[in-house]
């Protein structure tokens, strides 16, 4: 594999793979806990730290707002929070690119009392938060965001608890976000939920981090999330693998007829994102749960189509899920996730267009995705430039395709820092298993 500084060209592997691989932990629990630790008094060791970008910006911003942070080699932070009582020592938070992060802040700094202006990069700025603005102007806040529903947006608190509506179809980031603050507003926090909520998982799971770090009864209904009022604890906090990252190296052994395990990762995982290993299971992988992890094992197998499937709870797999779709046996139709043409790029149209672009016959709809089984390409002069739009998880998805296709070149490699700094070091390692 050859690498230049604009772009990294993929060397199909001429045999299967057969790789063990340690992935990432989560940055979704990261963020989440790191919110829970910062809201408590005192001090919280959490083990297993995501280490991309959209955690630093995290990690940073904690800071910022008065949180004592500690970072040791091995993915450890320590953290001293201020159970609520922000201090902050800088009225501007930088987000960068990190559409969680950015949300989960607009929320974290209406507890003060002081101004502090949350902004990001460019991409981000473009990216819808109205719901979460109007919710938290609702609730007592001053909001100033310039355009309006948009980063950078100024927010003056404190607010207070109550009833709050929201709609539950857009960003399941928006419930997160006054979830984590609920439990120290007076009388805690009742969501009512206008529209279907979307990535449910990511909601469980945001109650789940809050009930480590000692918030309990939280309940979280169809049309309504309870949050009674409490106190956050310091802890000890493990986080998990990211199931979203671990996808990658999974379907990696897939289009090779291969074998990957992921280590520490199971299916009991408190993130949604861990159906990937009942997708590969109904594509005809044999995927175990061992006591060290999970093993995907693809050897002579033929990949099945899955017809019909719904990915609305486990959104972020679509651009996994389309590529694995194309080295299967008959078509695949991906729905439940138009909302996903706000993430990071247009995930539904920009991911459509670089797979047809590699030959792959792809259609993108308002709620979806089409893939159809597609033949491995021959040689192409001067390899296929695939652009990656921002979107981590474009670029590491799409990497895949040439394990099997000859000529693919991915632009704009080094946003994978987003969430996986090594990723493409880990991929050349998958790579070289197989020889």
């Amino acid at each position: 594999m050859s690498v230049v500084p604009e772009a990294r060209t993929i060397t199909p592997v001429g045999s299967p793979i057969d790789a063990s691989v340690t992935v990432p932990g989560s940055k979704s629990i990261t963020n989440r806990a790191l919110v829970c630790a910062l809201l408590a008094a005192g001090a919280s060791d959490l083990v297993g730290v995501a280490p991309g970008d959209d955690s630093r910006a995290m990690l940073d911003a904690v800071g910022q707002l008065g949180g004592a942070v500690t970072r040791t080699a091995d993915d450890t932070v320590h953290l001293w929070g201020l159970g609520g009582r922000l201090q902050p020592i800088s009225r501007r938070l930088d987000a960068g690119l990190a559409g969680t992060t950015s949300r989960f802040l607009t929320a974290v700094v209406a507890l003060g009392s002081e101004p502090i202006t949350v902004d990001g990069a460019e991409p981000l700025r473009r990216r819808p938060m109205g719901p979460l603005h109007e919710a938290i102007a609702h609730l007592g806040a001053q909001v100033q965001a310039h355009p309006p529903g948009h980063l950078p947006v100024t927010v003056t608190g404190p607010v207070h608890g109550g009833l709050v509506s929201l709609p539950g179809d857009v960003s399941s980031q928006y419930v997160t976000a006054l979830m984590l603050i609920g439990p120290l507003l007076d009388g805690g926090l009742v969501i009512e939920l206008t529209s279907p909520l979307v990535s449910r998982p990511y909601v469980t799971m945001t109650a789940s981090v809050m009930e480590s770090f000692g918030v309990e009864g939280i309940a979280v209904g169809d049309h309504r999330i309870t949050v009674p009022p409490g106190r956050y604890r310091p802890t000890r906090y493990i986080v998990e693998p990211d199931a979203s990252s671990a996808s990658y190296p999974l379907a990696a052994a897939a289009i090779t007829a291969g074998r990957v395990t992921v280590a520490h990762l199971h299916r009991s995982s408190l993130q949604g994102d861990a159906v990937i290993l009942d997708l590969l299971r109904a594509m005809g992988v044999r995927v175990e749960d061992e006591p060290g992890g999970v093993v995907c094992d693809a050897r002579g197998v033929t990949l099945r189509g899955l017809g019909r499937v719904d990915l609305r709870d486990a959104s972020d797999l679509v651009p996994t899920l389309a590529v694995l779709a194309a080295f299967a046996d008959s078509p695949t139709q991906i729905e439940g996730v138009g909302f996903i043409r706000a993430k990071e790029s247009d995930r539904l149209g920009d991911l459509a267009g670089e797979l047809r672009a590699l030959g792959i016959r792809a259609d993108a709809q308002a709620d979806g995705l089409t893939i159809e089984p597609t033949p491995v390409a021959p040689p192409r002069t001067g390899g296929v430039r695939v652009a990656t739009h921002h979107d981590h998880r474009l670029a590491m998805a799409l990497a895949l395709v040439g394990l099997a296709t000859p000529g693919v070149i991915i632009e704009n490699p080094d946003v994978v820092t987003k969430s996986w700094p090594g990723y493409f070091e880990a991929f050349d390692s998958w790579s070289a298993s197989s020889r």
